[in-house]
């Protein structure tokens, strides 16, 4: 039975090369005809960053299956923004007809999963590094890096607005709302908790797996 389960296991280091052909697929689709090239490039720029660096680090340490999808699925919400630019992606506008809202929300949903995934993400590098010890100050210290992430982005956004003037316009995506930035780490604070509450314990059968000790 031991040796049957594991056959259907997949092996971690090969997924990230699984996965690769549909999110090559995917940046070829969105960056075809995106709404405007220069958003299409600094959206997509961390998929361009991120799963490269993935890739050539799978056999050495190969992220858990969760993690793993859950960047997949990040790098697909950006992928989608940068084709459309986020206050125009058709998920976004239907959300806001459905539900009678002022504006485009799916960058809203951006900035949650900007919360979400980094926060697992950082739990298993800090978990597999032994770097931090017990589960509360795991979890205050997973929180603090997803905010420090979140205020770079908006430091990064600003610094494109300086550079780029009205051309950073739709990378900003701020859709009139004097209060964008402090909503989007608001959104990312979320994402972070929601992670760790309903995450913690499927990431921690995972790590496991893959030998690490319990916190």
């Amino acid at each position: 039975m031991t040796t049957s389960t594991q056959a259907l296991t997949p092996d971690p280091s090969r997924l990230p090369w699984l996965l690769s052909p549909l999110l090559l697929a995917a940046l070829l689709l969105s960056g075809w005809h995106p709404y405007d090239r220069t958003t299409w490039w600094l959206e997509v720029l961390p998929v361009l960053i991120a799963w490269p660096l993935i890739l050539a680090n799978a056999r050495r340490y190969p992220l858990t299956p969760l993690l793993l999808g859950l960047v997949f699925l990040h790098c697909l919400v950006l992928i989608l923004g940068g084709a459309y630019t986020y206050a125009r992606v058709p998920l976004g506008e239907w959300a806001r007809e459905a539900w009678h809202l002022s504006r485009n929300p799916y960058d809203k949903l951006g900035h949650l999963m900007q919360g979400f995934v980094p926060a697992l993400a950082a739990r298993e590098i800090l978990r597999r590094g032994a770097h931090v010890r017990g589960r509360k100050m795991l979890a205050f210290v997973v929180v603090c890096i997803v905010l420090a992430i979140s205020a770079g982005y908006e430091l990064l956004e600003w610094a494109s607005a300086l550079a780029l003037g009205q051309g950073a316009d739709e990378f900003l995506g701020t859709q009139g709302d004097p209060w964008d930035t402090q909503s989007d780490m608001f959104c990312a604070l979320v994402g972070a908790v929601l992670s760790l509450l309903l995450l913690s314990r499927w990431h921690e059968r995972q790590l496991r797996a893959l030998g690490v000790p319990p916190p």
